[in-house]
């Protein structure tokens, strides 16, 4: 699926401000969110459109540097950010985690399940609890509660089972968009469906705010892609990180 540039832009502003992060500037073509922890989307310069080149670099790294922090870069796999590439490659960076960035209709989403879950809010306690189960690094999930409970916009999911809290996920809005983000599943419940009733509930919620357009990103080679095809998603680009 191909997007226009204003709809990148839109969707990149949207992503990164569903993490919060600490701090946030613009340096020419590029977005650069300035923050520590473990969320690389909270932490890496990302260009705003799929033509940009890399005149911007120094001072994106200088950006970083001035604040005691490690530059580091999320750039999509097109043929506009090649030289950008091969700048951030001849300067040392190396590229990992290659990820889909993924976009469907809000109808699509929203009729992949029975939306069987809560949607709340502000997360409670054990909506927290299931980042850091058997499974998930609980540093991680730590860091990613603190900062998805800061997003200026958001409601969260929860299955319950039995009084026990098994799956969450996060569904943020901005830029005329639904970001599904956080999506964990209990390690023993996975496998029972539970993360499309998520999906479900985050579908719907985004039709009642009258937003029709949902994203998510998911790590290349991640069988979650097959239910996400399912609820309609479509590849709109792939990315790597730069660090």
């Amino acid at each position: 699926m191909r997007l226009s540039p204003p709809d990148i832009a839109s969707l990149e502003r949207a992503t990164v401000e569903a993490f919060a992060p600490v701090e946030l500037v613009e340096i020419g073509d590029w977005l650069v969110p300035l923050d520590t922890g473990t969320i690389a989307r909270a932490k890496s310069a990302v260009p705003l459109h799929h033509a940009v080149g890399p005149e911007a670099i120094p001072e994106i790294e200088a950006a970083f540097q001035a604040r005691g922090l490690k530059a580091g870069w999320r750039v999509a796999e097109a043929p506009g950010l090649r030289r950008t590439t091969a700048e951030l490659a001849r300067k040392g960076y190396q590229s990992e985690q290659p990820t889909l960035v993924m976009v469907a209709d809000a109808h699509d989403v929203a009729a992949i399940a029975p939306p069987f879950a809560d949607l709340l809010d502000k997360p409670d306690k054990a909506w927290g609890e299931v980042f850091a189960g058997e499974g998930f690094d609980a540093e991680d999930g730590a860091f990613r509660v603190a900062r998805l409970t800061q997003a200026p916009d958001a409601l969260y999911g929860a299955v319950r089972e039995g009084g026990r809290t098994t799956a969450v996920g996060v569904v943020s809005f901005g830029h005329g968009w639904a970001g599904i983000h956080g999506m964990r599943t209990s390690l023993d419940r996975r496998g029972a469906g539970l993360a499309s009733r998520l999906i479900a509930l985050f579908g719907a919620a985004a039709l009642a705010r009258q937003v029709s357009r949902v994203v998510l990103q998911v790590a290349e080679g991640n069988r979650a892609q097959a239910l996400y095809r399912r609820a309609g998603f479509q590849e709109a680009w792939r990315y790597r990180y730069w660090k």
